[in-house]
């Protein structure tokens, strides 16, 4: 049976969607650890900083949900 991660490569290989997704969650977790580094946020970076949270595990979501649907797919066509 295929991991998450065999899976994850495939997709990275076949799928523009996941590949962009990827890009965005690693660029967004880039972002998120120069702010992690300063000693004092501003009221209008920590909310900041909470979008990007936000928006860092709606990418992780999405990407799961890929590799959820790709695993689906392959169970399916493996039981016909």
């Amino acid at each position: 049976m295929l991991t998450d991660s065999m899976i994850a490569e495939r997709l990275r290989q076949s799928s523009q969607e996941f590949r962009v997704l990827e890009e965005a969650h690693h660029r967004l977790d880039l972002e998120l650890i120069q702010m992690q580094k300063r000693h004092v946020l501003t009221p209008a970076e920590e909310l900041s900083m909470k979008d990007l949270h936000k928006e860092k595990l709606a990418k992780k979501d999405k990407m799961a949900e890929l590799i959820r649907a790709y695993r689906d797919h392959e169970l399916q066509a493996a039981s016909q």
